[in-house]
């Protein structure tokens, strides 16, 4: 049963749904085309406005091995990427850059390393340190955004 996405004007996905198993070419094979015009018949919108996506794909990896389709299986709330041809998740913060490789919003400076101290304590089990995105700091410094915290305190 293939999975479409409808999106709006402004490319953000507002509901996926599932086309009927019987929507099939004369070869009895999915089509994409078919499928499309099925749920704009069926559920409104245009055509061009139901795009397939892959219940198997997220961060652009296939969860069978298999080529992943369009970076990641579409949400509600998430955004068409037209010329990239990728879903991408909810922006999780308004600093958050776009990348390709993985179809997924990463933070615009790279995550600290735990100090060797710190991982030690992690693998003991005394602590639980991890850093945590502050988009907060991240606007009064564009050099900062991560903050060192410990779960277990």
């Amino acid at each position: 049963m293939a999975h479409f996405a409808q999106i709006d004007e402004n490319n953000v996905v507002t509901r996926v749904l599932t086309c009927d198993n019987s929507v099939l070419d004369n070869n009895g094979t999915e089509d994409e085309n078919l499928g499309k015009q099925y749920l704009a018949n069926i559920h409104g919108g245009t055509q061009d406005s139901w795009i397939q996506t892959s219940y198997n794909t997220i961060s652009n990896q296939h969860k069978n091995g298999k080529t992943p389709f369009r970076g990641n299986y579409a949400g509600v709330g998430g955004t068409w990427d037209p010329v990239n041809q990728l879903f991408f998740p909810v922006k999780p913060f308004p600093s958050f850059i776009k990348d390709l490789s993985i179809s997924d919003w990463v933070a615009p400076i790279e995550r600290p390393t735990l100090t060797p101290e710190q991982q030690a304590q992690n693998d003991a089990g005394t602590h639980n340190w991890g850093y945590n995105w502050s988009e907060e700091e991240h606007q009064k410094d564009n050099t900062k955004g991560f903050i060192l915290s410990d779960l277990l305190a």
